[in-house]
């Protein structure tokens, strides 16, 4: 049987808010330990049929950043439910409120220029 392993390591600050995140995967394409700002995972506990979620940010990542991060996987959890399921309806809900999400960004980062 084939393994595949993922791997995140954390460098924290003195009060424990990561600085930097990295990752680093046996079926990496691009080899070695690789940086990111942010990540977001989530696992299905059947035992006590709930979600277990881990989700950080570097604290540097600009917020901006962070919310296009969520966005955008809020839209692949869409396409992913859809791969699972079948369920169309409830994929176009969630990719509908990620463009609902999206234009209120875009207004927000219009008053942002204006100022």
């Amino acid at each position: 049987m084939k393994k595949s392993e993922i791997r995140f390591t954390v460098e924290l600050d003195a009060q424990s808010i990561p600085e930097k995140i990295f990752w680093e995967a046996t079926d990496n394409p691009n080899e070695g330990i690789e940086e990111t700002r942010a990540v977001a995972i989530a696992l299905w506990d059947h035992h006590h049929r709930g979600t277990l979620s881990i989700n950080l940010w570097a604290k540097d990542m600009e917020v901006g950043a962070i919310k296009q991060f969520y966005i955008e996987v809020m839209g692949g959890l869409a396409e992913s439910l859809l791969k699972a399921t079948g369920d169309q309806p409830m994929a176009d809900g969630i990719e509908n409120l990620c463009r609902h999400l999206t234009h209120q960004i875009e207004k927000e980062l219009k008053k942002e220029t204006k100022k």
